[in-house]
């Protein structure tokens, strides 16, 4: 079903990035390797959400590099195998749910765009909304398009912020199950670390704009005491680091 072809790198050389006199990304460097599905850990104003919009082209940083692959995340060659989730999606209000998706899949060129809608619209329990204006979808229904939109063009490339916000648990799964299923690189930014241990299997963590730390996950649960929680790991890591 998905691309047989090995999915590409994500990679940071030295970036840097200012909001004004506020230096939110220090640096940062990182590399997934085709085929990793990474979590993207970090406290509140760490730098995930930038370092997502550098890499999906968004923003430009003020110095280093990003690269999806061989091309610049700014290329139309990237755009056309990225699937970016971000943590505010604002699917077309004034369209309905099927407009959305066959405008997005028509203008990433997927062939057959009814068709692929179609599955979409049945696989997330979209289908009785798809008339529906997005205006008037609740908030987890227009979470689900979102993800629909993200995923329509079969992406080799997954930037995913908190994937699974305002999700119903079956939905949830459904979600967990396909975006496994995918033959693509993921880099899913998250506050929970559930989140992070059933769509991925290594973790970069962040503060203040650089990577403290990156691994697996099995050896950042070696990194905890007798008894101790991934999750508590996690925050001693973080808070020792602020």
């Amino acid at each position: 079903m998905e691309r047989s072809m090995t999915p590409p790198s994500i990679e940071l050389k030295g970036v840097s990035k200012y909001y004004g006199n506020i230096e939110a990304l220090k640096g940062l460097t990182f590399r997934l390797e085709p085929g990793e599905r990474y979590a993207l850990l970090g406290p509140n104003g760490a730098g995930k959400t930038t370092t997502l919009k550098i890499l999906v082209g968004l923003l430009s940083p003020n110095s280093g590099e990003a690269r999806i692959g061989d091309f610049s995340p700014s290329s139309e060659e990237a755009h056309r195998i990225v699937g970016y989730l971000p943590d505010d999606a604002s699917p077309y209000r004034s369209f309905s749910v099927r407009e959305n998706l066959e405008y997005i899949g028509a203008l990433r060129g997927v062939e057959d765009v009814s068709d692929k809608v179609d599955r979409l619209l049945d696989y997330l329990q979209l289908r009785e909304y798809e008339r529906s204006k997005v205006g008037s979808l609740s908030r987890g229904n227009v979470q689900k398009l979102a993800l629909a939109l993200a995923i329509v063009h079969k992406p080799s490339v997954l930037l995913l912020d908190e994937p699974l916000n305002y999700l119903d648990i079956p939905t949830q799964e459904n979600v967990i199950d396909y975006l496994k299923s995918f033959n693509s690189t993921q880099l899913v930014s998250t506050h929970i670390m559930e989140v992070a241990t059933r769509l991925t299997d290594k973790v970069i963590m962040i503060s203040r704009g650089v990577v403290i730390w990156k691994g697996t996950l099995v050896e950042l649960k070696k990194l905890g005491k007798e008894g101790e929680s991934i999750e508590r790991v996690v925050a001693r890591m973080l808070t020792d680091v602020l």
